[in-house]
């Protein structure tokens, strides 16, 4: 199972790092934007579709790194008070309540993504009007990258509930 764990992580921390990355070209875009619309008195026709695209893109490719690292909004006034075994419970509890529904939407979203392509579907929100396929396939990954860490963090709540922990060598 730590392979499995292992494999996972590795894949979600390369999303959350391509995430990352994408800051760059999003603070590039918005530069550009600003300078043609304040100093050259033209804006982009473009700046407004990619920023909202390449945002989506980065929180989609970071959310399961986020769940991996456990940055998500927790209430710990609870998790506080409870032991460690109870609180594999509860976490074992909320995931296999919502692997179920991520597993639905991303075969929802697949189809989407697929749709997209095959009819070649534009944003309809501005003068460029990109197609959409490519941020509707960043979102079905997002999204099936979160269904597998949840995956891995039920594998790690489960096997801490049966009194094994596991081994996960070079944890940040």
């Amino acid at each position: 199972m730590n392979v499995l764990i292992k494999s996972i992580e590795s894949l979600t921390r390369f999303s959350g790092w391509i995430g990352a990355l994408l800051i760059f070209p999003l603070i590039g875009a918005l530069v550009v934007e600003v300078f043609s619309r304040y100093v050259i008195g033209r804006p982009t026709m473009w700046a407004f579709e990619i920023s909202y695209m390449v945002m989506g893109a980065i929180f989609m490719l970071g959310v399961s790194n986020a769940l991996r690292i456990g940055q998500h909004v927790s209430v710990d006034l609870v998790s506080l008070k409870l032991s460690s075994r109870a609180n594999a419970l509860v976490r074992t509890i909320g995931y296999l309540i919502f692997l179920p529904v991520l597993v639905w939407l991303v075969w929802e979203l697949s189809k989407y993504a697929l749709t997209a392509f095959q009819g070649q579907e534009r944003s309809g929100r501005s003068a460029w009007n990109p197609v959409v396929w490519p941020i509707f396939t960043v979102w079905f990954v997002g999204f099936a990258l979160l269904a597998l860490q949840v995956l891995a963090e039920l594998i790690k709540s489960l096997a801490l509930l049966i009194g094994h922990t596991p081994n996960m060598e070079g944890e940040e």
